[in-house]
């Protein structure tokens, strides 16, 4: 599956794809199969396709509402589960959950059901990277990329530390990834004009079990 995710970077050519993101069951399970049906119309490459949970720490105010107004509407794993399956017939799809849903049932089970709904991969915004070993196995054995975080203050030992784990690019981290925060704060002060350059200084980065590096270690252009 996370061939999938890499293939959606190289078919087009180009070193960057559209990823909308939206709130499973917001404002309601139908409609945010809609949504994501009027992206992939728009021209999305992939999905990221939020699962709501009551407490989205990693999460600016805007989607903390949406996951609260989709909870409150009825939402369910189990329904954003379908709202995946049939967008996944599409584009790839990568859930964006928190750390309570996976462990709820344990990883294998969760993974499990991830991997039958058709999800490329996971997000987990509060799972610490040294505490991810254990999702990050069931995640390989089932064909799902969990992607890493990374923030512009990211130490350069802990980019590189990351590197040998990333299961896609670099360009899919999250350079914005600061907990409880919008995008534009936590942009803010970061020296997030620096980020591209920190990211691509990793000499390695594994794209869907592949891993490409070119002389100077960065990743060749028009690379996945």
């Amino acid at each position: 599956m996370s061939d999938r995710i890499a293939d959606a970077f190289a078919s087009h050519g180009r070193t960057a794809a559209l990823m909308p993101y939206l709130m499973g069951g917001f404002p309601d399970l139908d409609a945010s199969r809609a949504v994501g049906e009027s992206c992939i119309d728009a021209g999305a490459n992939l999905l990221e396709l939020g699962v709501p949970f009551s407490d989205p720490l990693a999460d600016g105010p805007v989607i903390h509402a949406a996951a609260t107004d989709a909870l409150a509407a009825g939402a369910t794993l189990h329904g954003v589960l379908r709202v995946c399956e049939s967008l996944a017939e599409q584009v790839p799809v990568v859930l964006m959950v928190y750390a309570n849903a996976v462990l709820a049932g344990g990883n294998s089970a969760f993974v499990e059901r991830a991997a039958a709904a058709g999800a490329a991969g996971l997000i987990v915004p509060d799972l610490p990277h040294d505490e991810a070993g254990g999702l990050r196995e069931v995640c390989d054995s089932n064909g799902l990329a969990l992607v890493p975080l990374a923030a512009p203050n990211t130490p350069p030992e802990r980019l590189a530390q990351g590197d040998e784990e990333i299961d896609i690019g670099a360009d899919d981290e999250h350079p914005g990834a600061t907990p409880g925060m919008g995008a534009e704060r936590a942009l803010n002060g970061f020296g997030v004009e620096r980020t591209p350059d920190r990211l691509d200084r990793a000499e390695r980065h594994r794209v869907g079990g592949r891993r490409e590096t070119s002389a100077d270690g960065r990743r060749p252009p028009g690379g996945a």
